[in-house]
């Protein structure tokens, strides 16, 4: 919050000093009147009339300018700050070495939304605070001209009524904080169902789904009225005090009119004073509280914005990255894998069956350079080189890994299947033969023929225009036009029938394995990919159990060929 109010020191200073000379105008009104009584309208003086008038215009001119002119660069220092705040969050997110956060998707996008909005109420409201205290301050000099203890009572009263209100402003800072995390939770939740609704209407759980999204945004609501009684109770009281306060002035100037200190235009200006008081002092009043849920939502920005990054930067001399194997592992652990060994050579189109599926989601993990080093234990290296020691950008050039649940972009298939590749989009150069020859590869061709539109058919979010297959096919194309020199595919054929998985299979082999071969990994239970491969992986209890051919595999090993002979 300090920082914001820092970006914004010198728009914000003009802006609180033309809104501190807005209050202090307002307060000058009554001031008017009273002179206007007492110097015009007592004597009956018509010139000294029309020229009060004319002040008087002119004042409300000056405050009118004033407040619009502060206004408009509060309010462009508040919406410039939100902006700066979601573009800093997403680049955070963003970070080639990821972020350590236990917030979800829907969390985050709350954080970014939401919280950076709330995270700038802090410069509205120091000018709101700097104005009220102008006209707090200018009310008290008013009135200690009319009368000392007019002025003093004031001054004491509105110190008292801001101390007491204080105390208010950690209980709503608190439930203010739990309104925006369940919001974030029930966002999380609701991000999960939309992406997943289409497997959930297929084994019919969208009705539990729903009961679950239901539950959790019970929880959102129940925590937003808490949170919204907790900020009424205080609004309410601390505008009910300021109310009595300005009533306790205006009846105070009644008094010492009666008792003839004051007169007349004495008592006007002060109950003018006590009536424009009410609004200046309801506002100081709530301004510890919308500072308090202003600070609950910058706590949840400052979390993201400080998070550690997951992986670890890397070492710039890596320039022997080129010697040994392409990828080794050697007595590693991490998750269900339990002192795992194993060698990729370069070139090699290899093959890797976990029986058990959280063994293939671990090692997948790994490859694709998605865990701290300080997650698993042993020896992991690409080219011979610690992948701890790789920075992350080039362990990503030197390894793409497609995971099984492919996400494809709101687009064309030309854009997703471009996307994060050297070929181009343009017709009939080198580049786009890279890019005929990998839809050739991952039978990608049948999904662009059966639009009139080819390439550029459109892709709703998540590619949610086309089928299963189709998503999974357009992925693959993706991941083999960008070309890598290793690539690690998870389950890339689950969604296709079984000649296309075999079309894809020697697509593979094809465009990877020829004259210039590059390495690729499948973890994968497919016979037809398997069949393609150099050799076979078997991973069993976290460990290497097997390695063969396919062919071998299926004639020696019973339960290899009960796990993958379909």
């Amino acid at each position: 919050m300090w920082r914001t109010l820092r970006r914004h020191r010198g728009r914000m200073t003009i802006a609180v000093v033309l809104c501190g000379l807005h209050q202090l105008f307002e307060a000058l009104v009554p001031v008017a009147i009273g002179a206007i009584v007492a110097n015009a309208i007592a004597p009956g003086d018509r010139t000294v009339l029309v020229a009060w008038l004319i002040g008087l215009a002119l004042l409300f001119t000056a405050l009118t300018y004033s407040w619009r002119l502060g206004a408009r660069l509060v309010v462009a220092a508040m919406e410039g700050e939100g902006h700066r705040l979601r573009v800093e969050v997403t680049d955070t997110l963003l970070r080639p070495r990821g972020v350590r956060t236990d917030m979800r998707a829907g969390e985050l996008l709350s954080v970014a939304t939401s919280d950076a909005d709330r995270t700038t109420w802090i410069l509205d409201l120091v000018a709101r605070a700097v104005a009220g205290a102008v006209a707090v301050i200018a009310t008290a000099v008013i009135l200690f001209v009319i009368d000392i203890p007019l002025g003093l009572g004031v001054l004491v009263g509105t110190v008292a009524l801001l101390a007491a209100l204080h105390f208010a402003a950690p209980v709503i800072a608190h439930r203010t904080a739990e309104q925006q995390a369940r919001i974030g939770t029930a966002s999380a939740v609701a991000t999960d169902l939309v992406t997943g609704l289409r497997p959930l209407r297929g084994f019919g759980g969208e009705v539990e789904a729903g009961q679950r999204f239901r539950a959790v945004s019970d929880d959102a609501l129940t925590a937003t009225l808490g949170a919204a009684k907790v900020r009424s109770v205080f609004a309410g009281v601390s505008t009910s005090a300021s109310a009595l306060l300005a009533v306790a002035v205006a009846a105070g100037a009644g008094w010492l009119a009666l008792s003839g200190r004051i007169g007349l235009a004495e008592v006007i200006t002060v109950v003018g004073l006590a009536q424009f008081l009410i609004e200046p002092l309801t506002t100081l009043a709530q301004v510890p509280a919308a500072v308090a849920a202003s600070r609950g939502s910058a706590d949840r920005v400052a979390r993201v914005l400080d998070s550690a990054p997951l992986l670890h930067p890397g070492s710039d001399d890596v320039s022997h990255r080129a010697q040994g194997p392409v990828l080794e592992l050697a007595d590693l652990t991490y998750r269900t894998l339990d002192r795992l060994d194993l060698t990729i050579a370069r070139g090699e189109f290899v093959g890797i069956v976990a029986y058990r599926p959280e063994d293939a989601d671990a090692l997948f993990a790994l490859l694709s350079s998605q865990v701290p080093a300080d997650d698993y234990i042993g020896s992991f290296t690409v080219g011979s080189v610690p992948a701890r020691d790789l920075p992350i950008e080039l362990a990503r050039t030197l390894v793409l890994a497609e995971p099984h649940d492919t996400f494809l972009f709101s687009g064309t298939l030309r854009s997703n299947i471009t996307a994060g590749s050297h070929i181009t989009a343009g017709c009939g150069s080198d580049a786009s033969i890279d890019l005929e020859r990998a839809l050739d590869a991952s039978a990608a061709r049948d999904v662009v023929d059966l639009h009139p539109s080819g390439l550029d058919q459109p892709v709703g979010d998540d590619g949610t225009t086309l089928s299963g297959g189709q998503r999974q096919r357009v992925a693959l194309a993706r991941a083999l036009a960008a070309d890598p020199p290793v690539l690690v595919l998870h389950d890339p054929t689950t969604a296709v029938d079984s000649v296309t998985e075999l079309n894809i299979a020697e697509g593979l082999l094809a465009l990877r394995h020829g004259t210039d071969p590059r390495t690729t990994i499948v973890l994968t239970s497919s016979p037809a990919l398997l069949a393609a491969a150099d050799r076979v992986v078997v991973i069993d209890e976290g460990r290497v159990v097997a390695t063969a051919t396919h062919h071998q595999l299926v004639e020696i090993d019973a339960v290899y060929q009960e796990a993958v002979v379909r």
